[in-house]
This record gives C-alpha cells, sequence and structure tokens, in this order.
C-alpha cells in the first residue's frame, strides 16, 4: 500500500459485505485475500501462482505433484512407500517409534524446486517429511524422490528425523508460510491447537490486517489516513536517476526501509521475540542472527540457511537505498527484467554489460552480473539462493580464509590462485575492492592480536554497515579484548539496535558488575533485541544490591524478557535460555525444570545436558551430575563438548585416570578449534608425561599460531625437559605476537638466560 492517496473504485459493496462477514472469522482484524482480491484484481492476479500463493496448499490432485502411484523410496534400508485412494494421499514411512506407519498427507508445502508434505502427528503437530519431491524438470535431475540428509542415517529419535522437533510445522514453519499464524501451544498438555488466517501468504501477511482499510473505505476516510488504514507503508524507493555520462545511479534515499524489515520477517536467519506487530522494525520482532560462524564464511558470505536479508544489508545497495522491490515484483515474485538488464536500470550497460567489465564472452554464463557478484548456494539439495551480498570476487583472499569465491565456483576444475591470477591480469589489483573484512574476522578467529585491533576499528566505524559492527563486536567480545569495556560504553549508545544488542551480548564476557554498570543507560530500552540481551546479560543482578530505580526498571526488563520466552515454550533453545536466565535470578529449581524440558523436546540438547551437569554439581552431587553427562554420551558419543565436560568433571572429581580418557576423546574428536587439546596438553603434562604433552599443543598450533595459551605451554614444557632451542623459538614466537605482556617476556628472558647455561 502506498503513503500516497489511496483511491479505490466506488463500487465496493460487495466487498464490504463479504468483509463484514470475514471479521469475525479472522484474528485481530484480518479479512481474507478474497476481500483484498475483489478491489486490487491486478496485484490478485500476479499473485496467483506465485511461490506465495502455493507455499502451503491442501493435498489435492492439482496440488500434489509427487509421484503417489506406489512409488518407493528407500533411506539407508528404510522404506517409504507413496500411495492415493478414494480418501487421499498417503505416505508408509518410518515414524516416531523406528516402525513403519502409515500418514495421511494433510498438506503439500512449497512448489519449486521442491515439493514436501505435512503429516500429522499426535498433540496437534504437523510434520514435515524429509522424503522430498524434486519439482524441477526431468532433464534438469528433477521428477524423483529424494532425502534432505542423503549422507546421513538420520533415525527416530535423531533431532533430524521428519518427526523430530527441527521438522515441526507449528513453531518452525507456519509463521512464514501462512498468514496470521496462532501458534497455541499448551504446556500440561504438550499439544497445539495452531490456527492462520489465510493457509497461503496472503495479502495480509505482508501488508497487516485490512479490517481499518475496509472501514475506511466504507467510510470515504481512506485517504485521510496516513497508510489507508494499514499500520504499514510497503511502498519501495523508486527514485533512483542515472544522469547522461553517469556510470551509476544516484540516490537521495537513505538505507534501509520497513519494506526490507517486513519482508525480512521470513527472509532472515533470526528468532521470533513475541507475538509479530506490523509496522514496527525487524529488530522489534525478531532477533537477528549476526555473521558468525557456521552461518556465513568470515567474509559475510553464505554459508548456512540465511534468508537473504543479513546478506544484504551488508551491500552497496543496502547501503544506497535500494529496496526489495527494485529487482522483486512483490505480487508475482518474479524480477521486474530479465538478465543483466535487472542491473542495468542502474548501472550503465555500456560501461558493465561488456566483455572489458566482465572478461567474458557476450551472452554466456559468464557475462551475467548475478553470477560474479550473487553466486549461489545450493540449500534442501536442489535449492539453489543467490548471495545477496552482491560483492567484488576475492579469490585472491580464498586460501587466506577458507571462503568461496564466484570464480572457482563456476570454473571448478581451476584453482583460486588461477582465478586471482586472472583477476590481476584483468587489471583487478588496480581497482579498490574495499576493506577485506572477511581477512579481520578469519585472523581474529585463529587469535591473531592484531586482528582484533582491526575489529575494533570495525565496529566504531559509522560509515560501515550495522551487521558487520555488530559482528565484529561480539567477536571482540569472545576473544577477551582488552579494551572491550570501554568499546562497549561508547557502542551502547548507538542508534542502531542491532548495534546495541550485539554490544549487550559481548559484555557477558566482563565481570557482573561492570557489566551492570555499563548497561544501565539501556535500562529503558524498549527495543525487544536489546531487551532480550539485557535480561540474559544481567540475570544474575541483585535486585536488592542496586538504586531503587533501576531495580525497578530492571524487574520490567525481566518481566517483558520472560513473557516473549513464554509464547515459545514448545522452543528447546527457549526452555534452556530459560533454564541459564532462572540460575542467574537463583531459583535453581525453575532452572533445572527449564533444562529438562529442553531435553524433553530435544533429547540431543547438547547445551541443555551440560548446564543441567553443571547445576547439580554447583549443588554438590557430583553423582547426578555425571549421570547427567553419561546419559547425554549414550545418545551423541563422539560430541566433544560432552566429552570435555566429562573429563573435568572427573579431574574434580581426582578421578585422574578416567579424566585423561574423556579429554584424549574430546581432542581427537574436536573439529576448526585447539582448545580441547590444549586441555588435555596441560592434563598429560600434570601427570609428567610431557613429550605426549608437547605432541599434542603442536597439533593445537595448527589451529592457531596465534594462541598464547597453547605458546606459552609449549615454550614452557620444552624449556621444562631441556629442549632449549625449541623453548626460545616458541618464547621468541610469543613475545612477538604479546610484546606488552609481562609475563611472556619474563618467559622469555627466563629462557634465554637459562637456557643457555
Amino acid at each position: 500500500m502506498s503513503r500516497g492517496p489511496v483511491k479505490i473504485a466506488v463500487g465496493i459493496c460487495l466487498a464490504l459485505l463479504v468483509a463484514r462477514n470475514t471479521l469475525a472469522q479472522g484474528g485481530a482484524g484480518f479479512v481474507g485475500t478474497e476481500v483484498c482480491a475483489s478491489c486490487h484484481k491486478a496485484e490478485s492476479a500476479a499473485w496467483q501462482n506465485s511461490h506465495h500463493d502455493l507455499a502451503m496448499q491442501e493435498a489435492t490432485p492439482e496440488s500434489v505433484l509427487g509421484d503417489f502411484d506406489g512409488a518407493t523410496f528407500t533411506y539407508h534400508g528404510a522404506v517409504t512407500t507413496f500411495s492415493r485412494d478414494a480418501d487421499g494421499f498417503w505416505i508408509t514411512t518410518e515414524g516416531p517409534e523406528g516402525l513403519p506407519e502409515r500418514f495421511p498427507v494433510r498438506y503439500v508445502f512449497g512448489v519449486y524446486p521442491l515439493q514436501q508434505y505435512l503429516l500429522p502427528l499426535e498433540g496437534g503437530r504437523l510434520q514435515a517429511l524429509t522424503v522430498a519431491w524434486d519439482s524441477r524438470r526431468k532433464e534438469e535431475g528433477g521428477q524423483r524422490w529424494y532425502h534432505l540428509y542423503p549422507d546421513d542415517n538420520i533415525k527416530s529419535g535423531d533431532q533430524l528425523h521428519w518427526t523430530g522437533p527441527y521438522h515441526n510445522w507449528n513453531a518452525r514453519c507456519a509463521e512464514c508460510h501462512s498468514t496470521n499464524v496462532r501458534k497455541h501451544f499448551d504446556v500440561p498438555t504438550n499439544s497445539y491447537s495452531t490456527q492462520f488466517d489465510a493457509i497461503n501468504v496472503g495479502c495480509e501477511a505482508c501488508h497487516g490486517p485490512g479490517q481499518e482499510h475496509i472501514k475506511a473505505v466504507e467510510e470515504g476516510s481512506a485517504e485521510a489516513l496516513t497508510y489507508g488504514g494499514f499500520e504499514v507503508s510497503l511502498e519501495g524507493h523508486r527514485g533512483f536517476f542515472r544522469t547522461p555520462g553517469e556510470e551509476t545511479a544516484s540516490s537521495s534515499h537513505s538505507a534501509g526501509s520497513l519494506q526490507v524489515e517486513n519482508c525480512g520477517r521470513c527472509h532472515s536467519r533470526r528468532r521470533t521475540l513475541g507475538d509479530y506487530h506490523y509496522g514496527r522494525s525487524l529488530t522489534d520482532t525478531h532477533l537477528l542472527a549476526t555473521l558468525s560462524a557456521p552461518l556465513y564464511h568470515s567474509d559475510g558470505q553464505i554459508r548456512d540457511e540465511v534468508y537473504v536479508y543479513g546478506s544484504f544489508i551488508q551491500s552497496k545497495m543496502y547501503a544506497a537505498g535500494v529496496v526489495c522491490t527494485n529487482c522483486h515484483e512483490p505480487h508475482s515474485n518474479q524480477l521486474v527484467a530479465k538478465g543483466n538488464a535487472l542491473c542495468g536500470q542502474c548501472h550503465n550497460p555500456d560501461s558493465f554489460d561488456t566483455p572489458a567489465h566482465h572478461h567474458h564472452v557476450a551472452g554466456t554464463s559468464g557475462s551475467q552480473c548475478v553470477n560474479c557478484h550473487m553466486p549461489e548456494q545450493t540449500y534442501m539439495g536442489v535449492d539453489r539462493r543467490r548471495d545477496h551480498s552482491m560483492r567484488i570476487p576475492r579469490p585472491d583472499l580464498s586460501a587466506a580464509i577458507g571462503a568461496p569465491n564466484a570464480c572457482t565456483q563456476c570454473h571448478l576444475d581451476q584453482s583460486d590462485a588461477w582465478a586471482a591470477k586472472a583477476v590481476q591480469e584483468w587489471g583487478g589489483d588496480k581497482k579498490s575492492p574495499g576493506p577485506a573484512v572477511g581477512e579481520l574476522f578469519s585472523k581474529a578467529r585463529l587469535g591473531a592480536p592484531d586482528a582484533l585491533d582491526g575489529l575494533e576499528a570495525l565496529a566504531m566505524n559509522p560509515n560501515e554497515n550495522g551487521i558487520w559492527r555488530a559482528s565484529a563486536i561480539e567477536e571482540l567480545g569472545r576473544q577477551g579484548f582488552p579494551s572491550l569495556e570501554a568499546l562497549i560504553v561508547r557502542l551502547v549508545e548507538s542508534p542502531d539496535p542491532i548495534i546495541r544488542s550485539s554490544a549487550v551480548r559481548a559484555s557477558e564476557a566482563l565481570p557482573l558488575v561492570r557489566r551492570y554498570q555499563i548497561l544501565r543507560v539501556l535500562l529503558g530500552d524498549t527495543n525487544r533485541s536489546v531487551v532480550t540481551e539485557l535480561a540474559t546479560a544481567l540475570a544474575a543482578v541483585p535486585l536488592n544490591q542496586i538504586p531503587s530505580g533501576d531495580a525497578f526498571a530492571l524487574e520490567k526488563v525481566f518481566r517483558d524478557y520472560l513473557e516473549v520466552q513464554f509464547q515459545d515454550l514448545d522452543l528447546p533453545s527457549v526452555q534452556a535460555r530459560l533454564g541459564n536466565f532462572y540460575l542467574g535470578r537463583g531459583d535453581t529449581e525453575a532452572a533445572e525444570a527449564s533444562y529438562r524440558a529442553a531435553l524433553k523436546i530435544d533429547p540431543q540438547s547438547v547445551g541443555a545436558y551440560i548446564n543441567l551437569a553443571d547445576l547439580k554439581r554447583a549443588q554438590g552431587d557430583e553423582r547426578s551430575a555425571r549421570a547427567v553427562l553419561l546419559e547425554a554420551l549414550g545418545l551423541m558419543p563422539t560430541e566433544p563438548s560432552l566429552l570435555h565436560a566429562l573429563g573435568l568433571l572427573e579431574v574434580r572429581a581426582g578421578n585422574y585416570g578416567t579424566a585423561l580418557g574423556y579429554l584424549k576423546d574430546a581432542a581427537d574428536v574436536e573439529e576448526g578449534s585447539f582448545q580441547y587439546r590444549y586441555v588435555y596438553a596441560v592434563g598429560l603434562h600434570d601427570l609428567g608425561r610431557i613429550d605426549e604433552a608437547i605432541k599434542v599443543l603442536k597439533a593445537a598450533l595448527e589451529y592457531s599460531k596465534y594462541s598464547a595459551d597453547v605458546l606459552y605451554a609449549l615454550a614452557a614444557y620444552s624449556f621444562e625437559i631441556a629442549r632449549y632451542a625449541d623453548a626460545r623459538t616458541y618464547a621468541k614466537q610469543l613475545v612477538s605476537l604479546y610484546p606488552d605482556n609481562e609475563a611472556y617476556l619474563q618467559l622469555n628472558r627466563q629462557i634465554r638466560t637459562l637456557g643457555q647455561e
């Protein structure tokens, strides 16, 4: 709905009568797509048969695309059969108990490039079967059944089994595939009575409830209302003009709009924060995931399913005011122009759509703008999605940071070095691709001290995008940056809620007293993302030891936090977070209940097991703590964090031989890190097995050549067994990285002095 005057045809009596009859049936003023279509015929026609229209449908001969004529599919020995009869469509497959069961198909989910099927389970649950139909053409490899996890043998009881919590429609899918979903989860009965106003993504899913609009039209007052009776305007920016001789269109628009954030409600990696309110910012209704692993590569490219928004707000296009509808027709979901003409709306084709720019033969795949600047990743086996950060390809960085590049994603038979050389020969080394943010994040995650200074500068740079800055402050918190406190003091004043909430999250690395003192300024913040992080960070603050005004404000933060969490008690992650919150508040009984609730929903919630064991240990009940961890290990025998936790528990109990076995197992299965190897090496050293400890530390150093802990231990242990040359090498490396650390300098002096005697 545009911000300008609302002009609607006079002959709407029938539509208004239909609307009046519909209002009582819908929720919160939703009138239904049919009512909207009675006046907005062109938009309705464009929307029909779009991916939004077909997001979810009743299972009918017209909507079911898969082969249900007795087709079978075998997955690691388990056979699934697809059939139909006069009563509908049926699937016989491994049920929740691991035995074959026959289920009716209640709904079809999606349409292209795959279609899933929703099957009912007890408690009002609808589950998305993980055997899906590839709806692509046969020539493209489609028209077949396939499994979403082909390389894993997912059994019943696993969180990723189709009967598990992560394929539950009510909690995981419904919000974005239907209109005005009310989940209605009942905790005492562990059941759902989920409702929606439209089975698919209808008009009001984006525009909001239409009751007031209908009323305003009926009364003739629609033109006088700001948004014609709606709570939000989805008008896009259309004022991009490219003057003659200008290479790229200029705009006076600022970054962002409610249109982009409205789309981001579903097209982002995020979690909900209570009921959705149209017209509010995305950060006030959802908590956005920042650019952390494993969701994103270190340079911000997509890795896991992140659904576009987090990528797009990194882009220069977003910063220039570009919005979704500049490229996508909002009702049909189609692109507004074909091929390079889409980019040619703003970028001079005479300069950019030429071999002189793209260095490929015109008309080939390599000449398409999107293939270089928006490379694809494949999700759910067949669903190819483009990275919307719209970046310059950097094959020169791939070897250093492990992130992909568009060149070798297309030229599969070539190396990153080959691509980097080609770009350099094109003159790419003379261009300015901007700061290599990926290098900063990559090196920081390996512990490089100079990278932390670079991330500090990034976090404080007002000219950089908010999600990079937010990600930088969170990374600095994880790394224990020495100047973290001063940085947070400045960033909690940011006008960007993403930055404020990330600054609060990073503050958990600080002592509680300092954390409270820094975050006091946010106690009146009303943004739900910020409030959520505040409640978590300040849960342990004793209200009777702070000023009464702060205590009153913090109590409200806690109440608001709990109100939001209580709406999602069917999610194991919410129950686990509640356990941590209650533990901080000193309510150990409620904490234990929440941890156990998380485990009941998802028996593979690793964090809930570890936190429950820590709670039992803190209560002096080591036997129960051990039992909790052993139960978890029985379900997940190769989970390194469980093995590590058991090792530490046995160390505290004085069972050093048993402890060392667990610590070794944790180190052996640890991937992409060195912390468990380091702890195992310390254990070996303390038992006098110094040679073995050094060997493990050398392996740990391969994961982080910057680790002060590993280098210090290598230097000290080598010196201890008179390997003076090695000790000097490690000590020299240590002080070169950390020249201001007196303890490291002292060790270096000691080794240099005594090692020469």
